[in-house]
This record gives structure tokens, C-alpha cells and sequence, in this order.
């Protein structure tokens, strides 16, 4: 069986979703690195930079990358449907998710901890705010790209939600980007949370973002 370390609130909820959509069964592992405890000692061993989500395959490896995680889980489980099954859509599709990886993903990073990635700014809170807003600005701006590349069909996987859907929408419940495309890109916005009602899904995200 897949392992899965994860968290509350973080992208594992990305691969979470992609397990219920494929029926794929899966132990969850919760540990994180801003909440340690004896599990995440276990993650270090299979991935030396604690990151989540962190999947150990059947076999022991340990795979990490949101976006690596669910191309992989696409092709060991061909008939999931998690990619689309046509070339050309198919292509597109890991187009979307290593966009989110590089552009999305990455921008979420800087804005959590500013401090790693410009020199001194530890103790500089108005450093530290500032590089959080430039990148908060540039992050809205590649959702707004991402939400004119990437057009549902009804879904962005084409005919049912699948990785590209649940990989976009759990990065885009982060630093604001919900509230920015609902009024950037409304279309985009309503696609969101329909993808997080979905039947398979609705329990995955109501786990990780309950309701206030």
C-alpha cells in the first residue's frame, strides 16, 4: 500500500484527492515540519528536506513533488483516469501541473518563509513584507495566466476532474489567490469550487480547510 506523509491545510491534500478520485487505497501519515513529532523523523530518512507531501511506493522508494507524485500515480494506474487518456490533452494536462509546480508552487514558498531567500532579512519584518507582496503580486498574476491556458472542458482534465483539477485547486487555497481570482477570473473561481464539491473530493477538502 502507498504511504502518504501529509498535513493538515498542505498539498498532500493534492494527492489525497487523487488517491479517492482513482480508488486507489492509501495509509496517511501526518507530520509536517512546522509541527515535528516521531513520524516526521521517519520522513527524514526517505526525504532528507522533510518536505510534504511525500509518497513511499509499494516497493519503498520514496517519491516527492506534488506534480511528480501525480504523473507517476497517473501512469502506474493507466486506467485511473487521473490524465487524460488523448496525447495532445494528456500533454497539456502535465503542462498545468508542472506550471503550478514552477510558477504557483514555488511563489507559496517565498511568501511562507521570505527570510531563505534574501540575505539578512531574518529580523527584518519590513524586508520580509515586502518581498512577501512582490511575490504575492506575481503569484495572482500566473493563476490569472494559468486561468486563460488552461480551459475546462468541463473540467480541466477534460470530461472528469483529475490531477491537473485537484493540483490546482488545493495550491490556489493559499496567500490569497481564491479571493484574486474571484474577482480576476470568476470563471476560473466557479470552476475551483466546483472541483472541491465533487462527490470523491468534498470529505478531502473539507478535512483540510474546514468551514470556519
Amino acid at each position: 500500500m502507498y504511504a502518504l506523509y501529509g498535513k493538515k491545510g498542505s498539498g498532500s491534500a493534492a494527492i489525497e484527492s487523487a488517491f479517492e478520485l482513482a480508488d486507489i487505497p492509501y495509509r496517511l501519515i501526518e507530520t509536517a515540519s512546522w509541527e515535528p513529532n516521531e513520524a516526521f523523523g521517519e520522513l527524514l530518512k526517505v526525504n532528507p528536506l522533510g518536505q510534504i507531501p511525500t509518497l513511499v511506493l509499494p516497493d519503498g522508494s520514496a517519491l516527492s513533488e506534488s506534480a511528480a507524485i501525480l504523473i507517476h500515480l497517473s501512469s502506474a494506474h493507466p486506467d485511473s483516469g487521473l490524465l487524460p487518456a488523448d496525447s495532445a490533452l494528456r500533454a497539456q494536462a502535465v503542462r498545468g501541473l508542472v506550471f503550478i509546480a514552477a510558477n504557483c508552487y514555488a511563489a507559496i514558498s517565498v511568501i511562507d518563509f521570505p527570510e531563505r531567500w534574501c540575505a539578512d532579512a531574518d529580523s527584518d519584518d519590513v524586508i520580509k513584507e515586502r518581498i512577501r507582496a512582490g511575490t504575492r503580486g506575481r503569484l495572482h498574476q500566473h493563476w490569472e495566466i494559468f486561468a486563460d491556458l488552461f480551459p475546462a472542458r468541463p473540467w480541466l482534465n477534460g470530461a472528469q476532474p483529475g490531477a491537473l483539477d485537484v493540483h490546482a485547486a488545493v495550491v490556489s487555497k493559499w496567500a490569497g489567490s481564491r479571493k484574486h481570482l474571484e474577482l480576476q477570473r470568476p470563471q476560473f473561481f466557479a470552476l475551483l469550487q466546483r472541483i472541491e464539491a465533487h462527490p470523491k473530493l468534498a470529505k478531502v477538502f473539507a478535512r483540510h480547510w474546514p468551514a470556519a
